[in-house]
């Protein structure tokens, strides 16, 4: 398997795939006159695959950007395995060889983009991004997440001055990673950085169970302080709040593409008190549940849906 696209949030019962492209093609191709152009972007969460690999032998004429969000993914980099735990990027420059995969056990979630452009390494440059290997580690972050997310958006609602648009979020990903690549952080030990990878991995997994911080601390012969110290300096964010994060992440995507209840939803991700949850929610997105749920199908599916067919004929 080489590409995997999709343009609606739709899962296929073992996969969520979201992605908007470009004039709605998913044809690549190397941009010569403008300095910056997005391609695409979107997000692939594993949910009952077992495997999604992805081989491209020559690579692609454009670049690639994947975040690693959840779980991890197994990248091969000059014939070596290297597995990629959440909180790295790797980067693909044109015409590198691609071979990765995600595993179904991993509960892996990864958020992409493409790009092109005449100025596209000098950007680069310009905001620090290694350009000498391929993986960036910039930690895990929400920020990243809303960013990919509304390159998404921009590319399958293509509103008035979309493309400009696209630049200016794809340059503030890029200044988020130089943040958080740079800032002052206490250096982190390959001991630290594995328990942390097995605990964002086992929040993941049972995000919708109770978890106490303090048993799972005391399971990996820890004190509760010293976890929730290490999981901050390491992700960016407290355990607690990962945990709600991942959850609400989930309840977007069961209100994406299911018809299920509020009540139902709020059990499915961990909370027996649907009016408890729908004031999480809000909190979390500034909308509640059901207004999320309208606005995603009112307005972006119906832009979707109503676009002109001359465009739906460049798949």
């Amino acid at each position: 398997m080489t590409d995997h696209n999709q343009e609606k949030g739709v899962p296929s019962g073992d996969l969520y795939v979201n992605s908007g492209y470009l004039f709605h093609s998913r044809v690549p191709f190397k941009e010569k006159k403008k300095a910056l152009r997005i391609l695409s972007a979107g997000t692939y969460q594993m949910l009952t695959r077992p495997l999604l690999p992805t081989w491209r032998p020559k690579g692609r004429v454009d670049w690639q950007l994947i975040y690693i969000a959840a779980g991890k993914a197994h990248f091969f980099f000059d014939g070596k395995e290297v597995i990629v735990p959440a909180g790295n990027m790797v980067l693909y420059q044109p015409k590198q060889q691609q071979k990765y995969h995600y595993l179904g056990k991993d509960r892996t979630q990864v958020w992409f983009v493409h790009f092109t452009g005449r100025e596209v390494r000098n950007i680069l440059k310009h905001f620090e991004i290694p350009l000498d290997g391929y993986i960036l580690h910039t930690g895990i972050s929400r920020d990243y997440e809303d960013l990919f997310r509304k390159m998404r958006d921009e590319l399958v609602k293509c509103s008035w001055g979309y493309e400009e648009m696209l630049v200016c979020l794809f340059r503030e990903l890029l200044l988020t990673m130089h943040r958080r690549m740079t800032e002052s952080m206490p250096e982190i030990s390959g001991f630290i950085q594995e328990e942390m990878s097995r605990a964002t991995a086992y929040f993941e997994d049972h995000y919708n169970e109770e978890i106490s911080i303090e048993q799972y601390a005391a399971s990996r012969s820890m004190s509760t302080s010293w976890f929730s110290r290490s999981f901050r300096n390491a992700t960016g964010t407290s355990p607690m709040q990962y945990i709600l994060e991942t959850r609400i992440r989930n309840a977007q995507t069961l209100l994406e593409t299911t018809d299920d209840s509020i009540t139902n939803i709020a059990a499915i991700v961990g909370y027996d008190n649907p009016m408890y949850f729908s004031r999480l929610f809000r909190k979390a997105k500034g909308v509640s549940p059901t207004g999320y749920r309208k606005i995603y199908r009112e307005k972006y599916l119906a832009e979707v849906n109503s676009l002109p067919l001359h465009r739906s004929r460049r798949f």
